[in-house]
């Protein structure tokens, strides 16, 4: 019997694009393209499945609190940060396509045995937002993947690339649902996961940021120690001059949730310099870089700070460097680099 309502018998879809499938079609729209990419992309789809899994769960499987021990930049490791960091490298090493990884929670770079090499590298958080594991707010996982344009193994040198060699990055929410956001640098797509199948389900396709957006979203506890422009600002967004309607203040604490709603519903999220974090706090490579290139694919803008200087054309000189970052709607950005420049 042929399926009925274009792919659907009744509410249940027979035709769905699959992460999977959607990958694979944009395989093919590359002349020589070798299948790699999409078999990694694979591998960090089960590994953010299996993490959203011990996530859903974590309460009744005791993984909640403290593991222990600090990660590589000085954080508290929860246990879910271990369980998910062992979890992405388990299964990227596995894929037969990594060279090197890069992980939050790794103080240097995460070998991968020659017999298993391929020709990516892999920089991930493999569980950002983890102070709000405990009270059930809102995490996610971040990746971004960068192709090695070298033989033999893979030094930390390699690693140490600017965003805009990026092939791929994306990010993957758990919150009310699962969502898998993705760019392979045509756009921005979303992925939601369906439990009863096990796949991610497009749901949100072309994925563009507002140009401009009544939301802003910075952790004000900081405020004594913001630059005053940036303090001025915040001020004006709150008590308009022009007496229009003031911005509304959202921040979860989580970048994979506050950066996600930003590019729903736009605005800006701001994790700036200050006088006690001169370089930021958030880190370059696995943190501020994919999410530069998501948000730049959706038509918003990334940027320092400094200047004109976009997050995605900085260099790195360590594997965990950090970086301020202001990123979010185009006219949004431009309102705060004019401070900025006063």
């Amino acid at each position: 019997m042929a399926a009925l309502n274009g792919g659907k018998i009744g509410d249940f879809p027979t035709d769905a694009m699959t992460l999977n499938r959607f990958v694979m079609e944009e395989q093919m729209k590359c002349p020589g393209a070798s299948g790699s990419l999409t078999l990694l992309l694979s591998s960090l789809c089960t590994a953010c499945k299996a993490t959203e899994a011990a996530v859903r769960k974590a309460g009744i499987a005791q993984l909640y609190g403290i593991a222990g021990d600090s990660n590589a930049s000085g954080d508290e490791q929860k246990k879910l940060d271990v369980l998910a960091n062992d979890l992405f490298v388990n299964l990227l090493r596995s894929s037969y396509q990594t060279c090197a990884m890069v992980s939050e929670e790794n103080e240097d770079m995460i070998e991968v045995p020659v017999v298993k090499h391929g020709r990516y590298i892999v920089c991930f958080d493999p569980l950002d937002g983890s102070s709000n594991i405990d009270c059930l707010v809102s995490i996610g996982s971040i990746f971004g993947i960068y192709k090695r344009d070298k033989e033999g193994p893979a030094t930390p040198a390699d690693c140490l690339l600017p965003g805009n060699k990026l092939v791929a990055a994306g990010y993957c929410v758990f919150g009310t649902a699962c969502m898998m956001v993705l760019s392979t640098g045509n756009g921005v797509n979303g992925f939601t996961l369906d439990p009863s199948i096990g796949e991610f389900i497009l749901t949100a396709d072309n994925m563009t940021i507002p140009k401009k957006g009544k939301i802003y979203s910075i952790n004000e506890g900081n405020a004594q120690y913001l630059d005053n422009r940036l303090q001025r600002y915040l001020n004006d967004c709150k008590f308009p001059k022009d007496g229009s309607k003031p911005k509304s203040a959202r921040y979860v604490g989580s970048m994979v949730a506050d950066v996600h709603r930003t590019i729903c519903y736009g605005g800006v999220f701001m994790y700036p310099a200050n006088s006690l974090s001169p370089n930021g706090k958030l880190r370059l490579l696995y943190e501020c870089n994919p999410m530069a290139y998501i948000v730049e694919q959706a038509g918003g803008k990334a940027v320092t700070g400094r200047g004109d200087e976009r997050v995605l054309d900085l260099l790195p000189t360590k594997l965990h460097e950090r970086c301020p970052i202001y990123l979010g709607s185009s006219d949004d950005i431009d309102v705060i680099l004019s401070y900025l420049k006063e």
